[in-house]
């Protein structure tokens, strides 16, 4: 976990990674600033807003999630 928001240090890569993942990058006051479906084996992904946490899950959970969402971790 980083200490403030970047989009360089929330940046993820899928190299080795042999399945698709649903990505959500939150930033410190725990609101979405961006999602995306992340393809296996792809260099980069970059959020377009500084991020602080990056959440991974099933492509399926991909909908649950919009840019603006405010969320709680419990």
């Amino acid at each position: 976990m980083q200490r403030r928001d970047s989009r360089l240090e929330a940046s993820i890569h899928m190299l080795f990674v042999w399945t698709d993942l649903a990505v959500v990058w939150i930033n410190t006051e725990m609101l979405v600033v961006d999602v995306c479906l992340a393809k296996k084996w792809h260099p980069a992904y970059i959020p377009s807003k500084p991020a602080r946490y990056v959440l991974e899950m099933a492509p399926e959970r991909l909908s649950e999630f919009q840019i603006g969402d405010r969320l709680a971790f419990v």
